[in-house]
């Protein structure tokens, strides 16, 4: 009896192996729990489990059959599409497309590298090329100039350049802000910004204005000609004798109110020579030249 019990052990064992082999093989589509006291019984479960999941399974197959088939399609569709993006970009076809699309990406990124330092070689060649095309305008208009006619035209137009200039900002002064000198190849012109900066010819001044834009030239020609002078030149006074008697009283308003704001700046002794007493009189120092039959003498007046 006692080997009759120990083979019947031995023999269940060998059953409990032979379920857990039978178990193991189909641990991954998840067996149920397992009762460990009765091996018939767990040999029916899983058996009853694994005919039940046969059946799904079988029930599944033409569903996934057509997802696999449409899987394949659709890789195909995505391997036909890639062979095309590789042939657009001149690429050989190609069994590891990834490496052949890496390989292909740091040979652009190289190109790409070499084309922006040409670019920026370009750039400083543009630059040089300007630079010798601006020498070489200054060149030709140097040439054009330093000829004997046109190097003293030259001159002549850059000093009325600057005589005008000049003169603009005296007159704009003399005139409180109403007038600009500029000329246009010699003719001269005003610009009136009482009127709106309307350019009028010099012609269209009334006689005090025209005395305030003569006064302005001769002051900034005194002005240049002590700039150009080789030596520390000032030209510390000026003498007017226009012809005063010839203007109206409006006009002798104008131009002896324009004397006394040029004496009021003090950089330069202003004389005018007249014999309009109404002028004579505003001018605070005078001297009077009285002569008789036989002589003639000098009288200083005023303060």
């Amino acid at each position: 009896a006692r080997g009759a019990l120990d083979a019947a052990q031995e023999r269940l064992r060998a059953a409990w192996r032979g379920f857990d082999t039978a178990r193991d093989g189909l641990a991954h589509f998840g067996p149920p729990a397992t009762d460990r006291d009765d091996v018939a019984a767990a040999w029916n479960t899983l058996v009853d489990w694994a005919a039940g999941q046969a059946e799904r399974r079988r029930a599944e197959r033409v569903g996934l059959a057509t997802a696999v088939a449409d899987a394949e399609t659709a890789a195909a569709a995505v391997e036909k599409r890639i062979g095309g993006l590789l042939t657009a970009a001149g690429l050989p076809p190609a069994d590891d497309p990834v490496h052949a699309v890496a390989v292909a990406r740091e040979r652009a990124e190289a190109d790409r590298r070499r084309i922006e330092e040409r670019r920026e070689q370009a750039g400083e060649l543009r630059r040089q090329r300007d630079e010798h095309e601006r020498q070489a305008r200054t060149a030709r208009a140097l040439a054009g100039h330093l000829r004997a006619n046109n190097f003293e035209r030259w001159l002549l137009a850059e000093a009325l350049d600057l005589l005008v200039d000049g003169a603009s900002g005296i007159l704009r002064e003399l005139s409180n802000g109403q007038y600009d000198l500029v000329h246009d190849k010699g003719e001269f012109s005003v610009v009136d910004h009482h009127d709106a900066g309307l350019r009028r010819a010099v012609r269209t001044l009334s006689g005090g204005e025209t005395f305030q834009a003569s006064l302005a030239l001769a002051l900034a020609l005194s002005e240049q000609l002590a700039g150009m002078s080789t030596t520390a030149a000032s030209l510390e006074s000026i003498v007017l004798d226009e012809g005063f008697g010839t203007l109206d009283a409006a006009t002798l308003d104008t131009v002896a109110a324009t004397l006394e704001s040029l004496a009021a700046r003090g950089d330069r002794m202003v004389g005018v020579v007249t014999h309009v007493p109404a002028l004579a009189e505003r001018i605070p120092v005078r001297y009077e030249v009285r002569k008789d039959a036989r002589t003639a003498r000098v009288e200083r007046t005023g303060l």
